[in-house]
């Protein structure tokens, strides 16, 4: 056949597409490009051969084991003058002896793994690429207007996810690292992996248009109910055969774990390692990204959006619905073509698997204004979100003797301090006003009666009769003995013979109790009219340290009983110990290539010597992907432990060190410092 093309060798150009298609830090040798940007190779062609114009040069470009132009897995197109904007697209410049063939792929067009052919009768395979979505492409539903959004949420490998509970919020420094080597792939083996793709590849594939569908599938296959998904959730306080979730911090070593064991799902997570995980798998693929946090997050078990809790005598919840110190999810942000105008924008998506949505243990995309709004019609998802941050409060304590009392509620406690890290700084964002109205405005209950809800519960007002609350000091570090009360008031006409129980407990941050730590018998007081009284509750390391887990969680609890009348009283509050700090002097020249030097100490704060103390530190493109260990074995009580740790940077930029030191009686002691490292 006349006029055939022979091509001597084909350079794909990849540290220069890649560059321009912000995939650099991927990796140079090999394609990854964005889709709706247009991305250059370069023929070298044989000597003597030409490359015309005509009719007989035809491209196509494919994806998925089942490629056809009805499902959008293929695209077939010529040369043309321009680049489309609105199809797959080719435009060539001869020189001499080599060509450069700019191609663009449909803003649309299915994300995945690419081959690009040559067609001209017989097909000559010009190379392989990965496609993502293109936040910086207006055609693409993941547009984002911002540069800065951009940076922090689809191009940062580092991030901070808050915990703890609202007066008292801790910060988890993680990296995400969703460019670091091999990360890619996995992401996208992910996806492959799902039930979807298992049934029916080629739809599976098609619908990768969409980061509606793909952020739901993600959603499914980050847990591991019901697929091979990547994490098994475990709350139980019981991880000898795997991992704690507080262990974690970062992303990469559970994917990999994940990959290298044949896709069996690694052990364990909890709601925070499911979010950050799903936040790097989103921002692979190129779906802005961002881990949110929710405080008093209510879980709503019979869809009435009323959290009715029954109690008995010893502030154990007896009934299914459950209100967690604090939540994690994602938002991901995405136009929503499926529902009416108005509800693009940050969509949130919940990992943990808690809520089975369409028979699969997956939650959302569900736009977060229409959760403000009470739309709980559209999908996903919606009713559940919304009972997370919005749910009214009814409480009532149960006697042995089987007698219910009303503890009265609130409409305040679930939905608080929502929370993510700012744009471009290591700051908390508050986000509540994102989700609702502002508490208790005309607005919110306005949404609340649309969203069904007409058993609202009587605003609790400053009110006659007994009162308790429980006080505590600042200084609430893990090793000292320290002292919390109970303080009483008597707001009625006539003095007041009264009971007082007051006493801590353990407690995780999902709200699961253990055991006691410090227990006040019945006390018996005489308060007269208008007066105050004060229970004092000492809580001591020796004791308190068998009981508490790796959240250093304490609950204090106190109840007041009338004795003439038996009405009950209760306050209560959760506490979180101070950790030690770390100090942390990074030594060196912070340049690419030189050794550094991580100077760190902390003081043992215990009375009792720490065994096998551990000092990690981990940092994208500083430890070489893996977290550094540096073994100091022990430590005697108050005294100081001292490692020095090296590492060397290996690119420029804006870079985090995460430090973290653990043994046996004190783990998850964090701390980051921010370093600028220089070519």
């Amino acid at each position: 056949m006349e006029n055939m093309v022979e091509i001597e060798r084909i350079d794909l150009v990849c540290e220069v597409n890649n560059t321009d298609h912000h995939t650099l830090q991927n990796s140079a040798d090999r394609l990854i490009v964005r889709r709706g940007l247009p991305f250059t190779i370069t023929l070298h062609l044989r000597p003597g051969t030409h490359f015309q114009n005509g009719d007989n040069i035809n491209f196509i470009a494919q994806t998925g084991p089942i490629p056809s132009v009805e499902a959008q897995t293929k695209a077939k197109f010529s040369l043309s003058r321009f680049i489309s904007r609105s199809s797959w697209s080719a435009t060539a410049e001869m020189s001499d002896s080599t060509v450069s063939l700019t191609v663009c792929s449909h803003p649309n067009a299915p994300i995945g793994v690419y081959k690009l052919i040559l067609d001209q009768g017989e097909a000559i395979g010009l190379g392989e690429f990965v496609l993502l979505f293109n936040p910086w492409c207006k055609q693409d539903p993941v547009y984002l207007a911002s540069e800065a959004e951009r940076e922090e949420y689809v191009l940062s490998q580092d991030g901070l996810i808050y915990r703890g509970i609202p007066n008292r919020i801790t910060v988890l420094p993680w990296t995400f690292g969703q460019f670091e080597p091999g990360i890619l792939d996995i992401c996208l083996q992910i996806l492959d992996e799902s039930p979807n793709y298992i049934s029916d590849a080629a739809l599976d594939c098609s619908e990768r248009r969409n980061p509606v569908y793909v952020t739901r599938v993600l959603s499914a296959m980050i847990n591991s109910l019901g697929d091979k998904g990547v994490l098994v959730g475990n709350w139980s306080d019981d991880y000898e055969d795997g991992v704690k979730p507080t262990v974690w911090k970062d992303s990469c070593s559970i994917l990999r774990q994940w990959s290298n064991d044949g896709c069996r799902a690694v052990r364990y997570g909890q709601c925070w390692v499911f979010a950050a995980v799903a936040c790097t798998v989103s921002r692979a693929l190129g779906i802005p990204c961002r881990v949110v946090t929710n405080y008093g997050s209510a879980r709503d078990s019979n869809g009435d959006l009323v959290m009715e809790r029954f109690y008995n005598e010893f502030d154990e919840n007896i009934a299914d619905d459950s209100i967690w110190n604090f939540h994690v999810w994602v938002e991901n942000w995405m136009t929503r073509p499926d529902l009416s105008l108005g509800y693009e924008g940050w969509q949130a998506s919940d990992p943990t698997p808690q809520h089975r949505s369409e028979g699969v243990f997956c939650c959302g995309p569900v736009p977060v204004r229409a959760i403000k709004e009470g739309e709980l019609t559209f999908k996903y998802d919606v009713p559940f979100v919304y009972a997370e941050v919005n749910a009214d409060v009814v409480e009532y304590i149960k006697l042995r003797d089987g007698r219910v009392f009303k503890m009265g509620g609130s409409t305040t406690e679930v939905g608080k301090s929502i929370s993510t890290k700012a744009v471009g700084r290591d700051e908390r964002e508050d986000i509540t006003h994102n989700y609702k109205y502002p508490e208790g405005s005309e607005e919110e209950r306005r949404v609340y009666e649309k969203a069904n809800h007409h058993n609202k519960l009587a605003q609790a007002g400053e009110e006659p009769g007994l009162h308790i609350k429980i006080k505590v000091t600042p200084d609430m570090q893990i090793g000292s003995d320290f002292d919390v009360y109970a303080e009483l008031k008597n707001n009625t006409m006539v003095t007041k013979s009264c009971r007082v129980m007051f006493y801590a407990q353990a407690v995780s941050y999902n709200g699961k109790l253990g055991e006691t730590c410090g227990l006040g018998e019945f006390t018996e007081m005489n308060l007269a009219s208008t007066e105050g009284g004060r229970v004092t509750l000492r809580l001591e390391y020796a004791e308190y340290s068998k009981a508490i887990t790796q959240d250093r969680m304490i609950k204090l609890l106190a109840l007041l009983i009338d004795a003439e009348t038996r009405d009950f009283y209760r306050a209560k509050k959760t506490i979180i110990l101070d950790d030690p700090e770390i100090i942390v002097n990074i030594l060196g020249v912070p340049k690419v290539g030189q050794n550094l030097v991580a100077d760190l100490a902390l003081q043992n704060p215990l009375p009792e010597p720490l065994e096998n103390c551990v000092f990690t530190i981990h940092g994208a493109n500083l430890t070489d992907g893996k977290p550094i260990t540096h073994e100091v074995g022990t430590v005697g009580p108050k005294e100081f432990v001292t490692a020095k740790v090296q590492f060397t940077p290996k690119l420029p930029g804006q870079r985090k060190i995460l430090i973290d030191f653990a043994s046996d009686k004190l783990h998850n002691v964090e701390t980051y410092e921010n370093l600028v490292i220089y070519e």
